[in-house]
């Protein structure tokens, strides 16, 4: 479960020769998280490398383990565990450098440097309704979720809990994805 980088995109658009919308690689920027990626692009991507988007409730396990923490790392906010506002990088940052702010399973990023496309639709009352185990999001919707907020976000958007929504369609500076097995 990582970040994916614009490396691992562009090896993508080289061997399929598709044309991203908004992504475009950055000079010197290979191990950065790719970012400028709508939902369906990032979906592309992950079954062209033989994986897919973790659903919603996967990412947010791999976030915070089974003790249910506030922040990948533990319960109180610290901007040295994660690239966000207030540490030397204040922009995306190379993906799994900050290993300081690792989740109890051993994942990276997981908050902050950018927000993360999740397989799932968004249903804002889908959790009170939804199957006790290996929730998969509602059947369709308008908006995918989004989770684990970016560098720019306020510390309240870095829990693991938050979660966010944006049409699939939607490219963001502040936007990547993570696969999953």
């Amino acid at each position: 479960l990582g970040i994916g980088t614009n490396a691992q995109y562009a090896a993508f658009v080289g061997a399929t020769g598709y044309q991203p919308r908004q992504w475009k690689p950055i000079q010197g920027g290979r191990e950065l998280a790719a970012v400028n990626l709508s939902w369906e692009e990032a979906r592309l991507y992950a079954e062209w490398a033989g994986k897919r988007l973790p659903t919603e409730a996967e990412w947010e396990k791999a976030a915070r383990g089974a003790d249910g923490r506030i922040y990948p790392w533990g319960n109180i906010f610290d901007p040295r565990r994660a690239s966000v506002l207030g540490n030397d990088y204040n922009r995306v940052s190379p993906v799994g450098h900050f290993t300081a702010g690792a989740s109890p399973y051993g994942a990276l990023d997981m908050a902050g440097n950018v927000w993360e496309w999740v397989a799932d639709w968004y249903g804002a009352d889908y959790y009170g309704r939804s199957p006790a185990h290996h929730p998969s999001g509602p059947e369709q919707g308008e908006h995918r979720v989004l989770r684990g907020g970016a560098w720019i976000c306020h510390p309240r958007y870095l829990r693991c809990s938050q979660r966010e929504h944006q049409a699939p369609s939607h490219c963001s500076r502040f936007i990547g994805f993570r696969c999953a097995q």
